[in-house]
This record gives C-alpha cells, structure tokens and sequence, in this order.
C-alpha cells in the first residue's frame, strides 16, 4: 500500500504546465511550474536527518548501545507523528482460535503463486528479476513451512490500488502479488519485475527507494511480521526518512538485497538474494517492531 499522503500538488495548468498567473515566457524561458512555497523541501528534511544521525554516532561513541530497529518517533516521516504508539502497549491473551490458525500447507499455496510474471495473459512490463533467500532464526537455523507473501509496485512505480493516483501508468499484466511456502532449509524464491521508484506526499519532492514489501507468518495470527527489501546502490536510501527512521547502518544495511551472479539465468533476470532473521541482535528490521528488547519473544 503506498504510503500516507500530506503534500499539496503542484500550482500550474494541468495542460499546458504553464503557472497560473504568470508573465509570459521567452523561449529562452520556459515555463516551470510554481511549487507550494508552504511544502517543507528535501533540504529541509536531509538537515533533519543528518542532526539525528549525527546524535546517534555521538551516543554510540559514548557508549550507547546500537539501535537495531526503526525509531517509532522519527520526525522526518513526517505521517508517523500522530500514528507512532505513544505508550505501552496492552497485553492480552489471544483468542484460542489464534493459536491453531493458520495452517498452511502446499494444498493451500501453490508452487506457481511465487512468479508474478505468469498471472496474466501477457508478459509485464520491466526488469525480470529473481528474489531468494532463507527465513533463519537468531542462531542460524532454518525456519520451515512459513508462509512468505508480497506486494509491489509495477516497473513504473505504480501500485493498483486506488489510493495511488500518481500519473505513472498500470501495467494490465502484473498484479504485483506473490506468495511461497518456505523449504525444509527455509528457503523462499519469487520470479517478479523489479519495482520503480515512487513518489510520496511526505515532504516537496519526496520519493521512496525501490522496495518489495515482505509479509511472514508463523503458526498462528499473532506470529505475523512486515518488513521491506530494498536494492543495492539505490541513490535515494540518503533521502527516505522511512529508510533513514533505522538510524544504525548495520541494521539499514540488512534490508538490502544483494546481487546474486550465480542465481542470475542468462538472457532471462538477474537474481537477488536477501536472507530474513526472524530473532537475535541481527534480526531483520520489522514494520510492526513496537515491543523494544522484548521482540525477540515475539516473531
């Protein structure tokens, strides 16, 4: 789902891009469309960025521990502000049918739901790409039989789903969803395009890095963690506060797949591979990480 959505648009005629009010332009002048003088600029929210993570080398060289999950109260995304939790959270024992639920098995998801170029009639627009990897606990070992799901935008950067209105175009033959049972060794592998870069109303400006959001569950409701994996080399992991929210590089740089040669089949996609840590000081960072110290009793 694209994220939340707090900038006005652009001040110019949607046809002609010329500003609204303006003095006409020479042809050595062309036109450019009046920006919102009242949206805060990508300036405005790197100067914050890098204060907060100059703060943070500081603590560490004095001694603080590493923060290897995202702050909940970062300023610079700015959509989080009212929404991060702002006290403890309220344990409650789950219904009984939480803890039975849910069952997958390989009747229930099939071997083909992990290619999301083969869903439609036609072949989808993009880059083919191949993403695999291991689901491991904190000590290594294979997490099998859990259920692995995704969701993406399209090679342009588009999500289908109505809140995403920007003009990039959809493409008819990629949902942009998948899903895979992990192996007796944890191993997981989706065939899809890689996404495009998006803009987010966040700040003037602002564009996500490429991602493809990762959904896991256990064997009940209450096991079910989100994370994203980004893509190496990526210019704009500098300028995405929710990147930038994990304030360790170590810790950032676990969400960031690595380019597989090997994997790569010629003439057909190039592969990556991204290995998730479920528990332990190098867990992969989680969307839903809320619990501080205490989430490694809760995958």
């Amino acid at each position: 789902m694209p994220e939340e959505i707090n900038r006005e648009t652009f001040n110019a005629d949607p046809l002609t891009e010329d500003v609204c009010d303006a003095a006409p332009q020479t042809p050595a002048q062309p036109a450019v469309p009046a920006l919102d003088t009242a949206a805060e600029s990508q300036q405005i929210l790197s100067d914050e960025m890098q204060a907060l993570g100059a703060a943070y080398a500081q603590a560490r060289a004095n001694g603080a521990a590493a923060e290897v999950q995202p702050r909940l109260d970062y300023p610079p995304y700015r959509s989080s502000i009212l929404r991060h939790p702002t006290k403890s959270l309220h344990h409650a024992d789950p219904e009984t049918i939480e803890l039975y639920s849910p069952a997958f098995g390989h009747m229930d998801v099939h071997a083909l739901e992990s290619d999301l170029t083969i869903q439609h009639n036609g072949e989808p627009l993009g880059e083919r790409i191949i993403v695999s990897g291991r689901v491991l606990d904190g000590d290594g070992r294979p997490v099998a039989g859990q259920l692995v799901e995704i969701w993406q935008a399209n090679s342009s950067g588009r999500y289908i789903h109505k809140r995403d209105q920007h003009p990039a175009p959809l493409d008819p033959n990629f949902t942009g969803v998948g899903r895979c049972i992990t192996g007796a060794d944890g191993s997981y592998s989706f065939t899809t395009i890689k996404p495009g870069a998006y803009p987010w109303k966040n700040h003037l400006n602002a564009w996500r890095p490429a991602h493809i959001h990762f959904s896991l569950f256990g064997h009940e409701f209450t096991q079910r963690i989100v994370t994203q994996m980004y893509f190496p080399g990526d210019p704009l992991f500098a300028l995405d506060p929710i990147y930038q929210s994990i304030v360790d590089q170590d810790a950032r740089d676990r969400l960031v797949a690595t380019y597989n040669h090997d994997q790569t089949k010629p003439e057909w996609a190039l592969a990556y591979n991204w290995d998730i840590v479920l528990t332990g000081s190098k867990r992969t960072w989680t969307e839903n990480e809320a619990l501080g110290a205490e989430g490694d009793q809760h995958e």
